[in-house]
Parts: C-alpha cells; sequence; structure tokens
C-alpha cells in the first residue's frame, strides 16, 4: 500500500520520516507549493509595530518561518517572559514547534491540548478565550492563494471563525500575509503517480482543503471514484467527498492516529 503525503514539502519531512519508521511506504506529493510574498513592506511594518499586540497568532509553521525571516536586526525578541510580554498562539503541535525553534518561550504559547480531537482554531480558542477582552490586539499570520482554486468551506474559514470570536470579545484584529500558497507544476513522473494511486488502493493523506482543490483542479477529467483518502479534519474529508473521492476516512490530525488510520486499511 502506498501513502501520498500531499503536504508542502517543507512540512513534510518529519511525516516522510515517521511514515517510513512505521514500516509504510510513503511518497512525498506536495500539493501546495510554498513561496514568498513579493511584497516585504508589510512584515517590516508588522515588527516595527510588534509591541502594539497583546498575542500573534500563526495558522502554520510556515506563517512562523516566514514571520522570522523578516526579523530586523537586534530587535526585542518578542515571545519571551517578561514586562509587555507578547503571546504565541499555535495551530498545532507542528506550528508550536516551528516557535520554539525561533526562541519563543513555552510559558506563553498556547496551543489545542494533546487530547484535542482536531488542531484547528475551534480548538484554539477554547484555551485562549480568556486572554482576550476590551482593548486586545491580536495579529494573525496568514498565507494567501496565489493561482489556486479556491475550495469551498476551506481552509480559510478557521481563521475567519477566530477573528470574530476575538472581535465578540471586544479585542481587535489584524493580518499579516508572509507567504503564498500556490498550484504546484506536477513532473511526468508526478503525473503517473497521480493517475495510478486513483485506482490502485493507495491511500491519499490530506490535511488541507485547498490541496484537494488543487489536485482536482490539476487533472480535471480524472476520476477519483476509486480512490482513497484519509483526512485529518472533518471539512477536509467532506471537500474530498465534494470532489469524488470515493472512500473517505477521517483522523485526528496526530501523526500517531494518522498511522493508526492507515493500518486500518491494510
Amino acid at each position: 500500500m502506498r501513502v501520498l503525503l500531499t503536504r508542502p514539502s517543507r512540512e513534510a519531512k518529519s511525516w516522510l520520516q515517521a511514515l517510513e519508521t512505521a514500516g509504510k511506504s510513503p511518497i512525498a506529493l506536495p500539493l501546495i507549493e510554498i513561496a514568498p510574498v513579493a511584497d516585504l513592506r508589510p512584515l517590516v511594518t508588522a515588527w516595527r509595530q510588534i509591541s502594539d499586540y497583546q498575542a500573534i497568532m500563526f495558522v502554520s509553521a510556515n506563517a512562523v518561518d516566514f514571520f522570522f525571516a523578516g526579523q530586523p536586526a537586534n530587535p526585542t525578541p518578542p515571545f519571551l517572559d517578561g514586562a509587555g510580554s507578547i503571546r504565541a498562539w499555535a495551530t498545532g503541535p507542528g506550528t508550536a514547534r516551528a516557535l520554539a525553534r525561533a526562541g519563543a518561550s513555552a510559558r506563553l504559547m498556547a496551543l489545542p491540548g494533546a487530547d484535542a480531537l482536531q488542531f484547528d482554531s475551534e480548538s484554539l480558542w477554547a484555551e485562549v478565550a480568556g486572554q482576550v477582552g476590551a482593548r486586545t490586539r491580536v495579529l494573525i499570520v496568514r498565507g494567501e492563494d496565489s493561482g489556486s482554486v479556491v475550495a469551498a468551506g476551506a481552509d480559510g474559514t478557521g481563521r475567519d471563525w477566530l477573528a470574530k470570536r476575538i472581535l465578540e470579545a471586544g479585542g481587535s484584529v489584524g493580518f499579516l500575509v508572509v507567504y503564498r500558497r500556490q498550484v504546484p507544476i506536477f513532473t511526468a513522473t508526478q503525473q503517473d503517480q497521480v493517475r495510478a494511486a486513483s485506482t490502485d488502493g493507495s491511500v491519499w493523506l490530506f490535511s488541507s482543503s485547498q490541496a484537494i482543490a488543487n489536485l482536482t483542479g490539476s487533472f480535471p477529467a480524472q476520476s477519483w471514484a476509486r480512490a482513497r483518502a484519509i483526512a485529518t479534519h472533518p471539512r477536509i474529508a467532506q471537500t474530498a467527498r465534494d470532489h469524488g473521492f470515493g472512500v473517505v476516512y477521517e483522523s485526528r490530525p496526530a501523526i500517531a492516529d494518522v498511522i493508526a488510520s492507515i493500518e486500518s486499511l491494510a
């Protein structure tokens, strides 16, 4: 049984290693290409004004990496214990690990609990709602879609939902785009892999609705009726069904749960 890992390349490395260690046969097939933004001026401005925020929410590890790539020389370090500390919010453990590599204090980090059913904005809000009140300013660091087919109910809904909760609690929200999500260009080998995996019993691992939209948009004539997929969120699972995947299973997003789901299909 082949396992197609569809995460962006930067995020897929630890997953590939974990799947290989578990005795699976993973194939890296990134369905979203990550690229820097062309205009870095908003990032520069955000760093200059960073002390104006009480919390910064990062939607992914890529958001963390690109945000800190714009860190000016000799800045006041953010996310460290002390007076005027800024809190760092993460959507899941991968984002939290990226923040730790950047030097963020664990005490100032918030993320969904290890036992959360999903690593999403709803689970994050359960952890941070008590930190938001009148005059709380939150910056949401995210990516933008460039040349992608936007999927209905895709990943953007989570951050929009979180922004509404912050506003309802009396806070204010700003958005900062630090990277772009693009449709990848598939090599001839990858095109053969896609067509084979649509019918040969391979398992597609989806952690993004956008990835599914990019895949099906790039192969409009391909039938997915015999394809099998594991999705790490109910919204992503529904997107896979809407795009014609014949067999779709849902899994918690932790790697151990995904591996267990794969093994249940053997």
